[in-house]
């Protein structure tokens, strides 16, 4: 069963297990994620598909008192734990509606978004429509971090982004790759 807000909205499984790992991310994959980001110059951070918070963790531990983190989940339950473990942050529905939702918390552009979310499971249009989202959101040199199951966005993520690195992560159940991309037009 699959809810459907819009045409281009993010499809959602009513059943565990049909676009998430089977297990929460590890402490190994957030410190991938996270290591590249200059969290002394990080003012404002997006994380799409928050889930569970276990990378929420570490993003509240590593960001500094005035870093604004706005947080995105799709399922009801797991947005209403992310409100409340993670109560200085705004949680929207969403994150195909980024630019949307940025504008309603009066952030201009964003310094990096984290990405759990599973792209290759998505159809192209909705893909082709988040990255659109992303690359819009993000100020000139911003970084885009995401990790994913298997390398086969990074054809797609190398038409927008310049790929700084891909971080392999064994230590993950299942195993992931960590995307580090900059804007293109970033410094070099």
């Amino acid at each position: 069963m699959a809810r459907r807000e819009n045409s281009l909205s993010i499809q959602i499984p009513a059943f565990a297990g049909a676009d998430r790992s089977i297990t929460p991310s590890s402490g190994k994959l957030a410190a991938a994620m996270l290591k590249p980001i200059p969290w002394e110059r990080t003012r404002a951070v997006a994380e799409l598909g928050a889930g569970t918070g276990t990378i929420t963790k570490h993003i509240r531990a590593a960001a500094g008192a005035d870093t604004r983190v706005i947080l995105f989940e799709k399922d009801p339950y797991l947005r209403r734990k992310l409100k409340g473990n993670f109560m200085n942050y705004t949680c929207y529905p969403d994150c195909s509606c980024l630019l949307h939702s940025l504008r309603q918390e009066g952030v201009q552009s964003l310094d990096c978004i984290i990405s759990g979310l599973p792209f290759f499971n998505f159809p192209q249009e909705v893909r082709d429509r988040l990255i659109a989202e992303i690359v819009a959101s993000l100020k000139e040199e911003g970084l885009f971090i995401a990790f994913q199951y298997s390398q086969q966005m990074k054809r797609q993520l190398n038409e927008h982004f310049d790929i700084l690195d891909i971080r392999f992560v064994p230590m993950n159940l299942p195993p992931a790759f960590v995307y580090v991309c900059r804007k293109k037009g970033g410094r070099p």
